[in-house]
């Protein structure tokens, strides 16, 4: 009997068989497009994500802002909490007749505020920003009609609670156009 010799095998290489590499990698779920239109090079980046997807494309001066108001918070704060007294008399004009755990209580809730726009200032994520703009936002909006329904009870106008009141305006509106600047979506070209 003759022994027929087998033809030798032929190692297929996935690298240089076009073919075979991208049926491996549509098997893989890797190499094609997303739905955002993002091509993943590996399974690894497709599930963490991509980093730039998340890549804040940040406004002018935005970081300086968080500063400004981080810094402002945490001394208001501070005063709130060391002199409440000093502090109402400061904005009202007149003294303060009742206990003054209402303003250290403000100094504490000013607290909490400051520490979330440092947090902010330190974070590289959209979101987190957002969130420190809006929690800011809002609280120059309640701080705004909380004064003006005191000055409306107790009957008198004083320039500083006036001064109080326009700066309130205009802080709130600086951090909601930061904030609606921050959310708009970035053109794709």
């Amino acid at each position: 009997m003759s022994s027929k010799s087998h033809p030798p095998l032929m190692k297929k290489h996935s690298q240089t068989d076009l073919i075979s590499r991208l049926k491996s990698r549509k098997i893989l779920g890797v190499g094609g497009e997303d739905d955002d239109g993002e091509v993943h090079r590996s399974k690894i980046s497709q599930m963490l994500g991509n980093e730039l997807k998340f890549a804040v494309r940040e406004p002018i001066g935005l970081r300086v802002w968080i500063l400004v108001s981080a810094v402002g918070f945490t001394l208001m704060a501070i005063t709130a909490l060391v002199f409440p007294n000093q502090l109402y008399e400061l904005v009202f004009e007149e003294e303060l007749s009742t206990t003054s755990i209402s303003v250290r209580l403000y100094g504490a809730a000013l607290l909490s505020l400051a520490l979330i726009m440092w947090n902010g200032l330190y974070t590289a994520e959209k979101v987190i920003i957002q969130w420190t703009l809006l929690s800011e936002a809002c609280y120059f909006a309640v701080q705004f009609l909380v004064t003006c329904v005191t000055l409306i009870e107790i009957g008198i106008l004083p320039n500083a609670a006036m001064l109080l009141l326009l700066s309130r305006v205009l802080f709130f509106v600086v951090t909601v156009a930061y904030y609606y600047h921050l959310g708009r979506k970035p053109k794709k070209i």
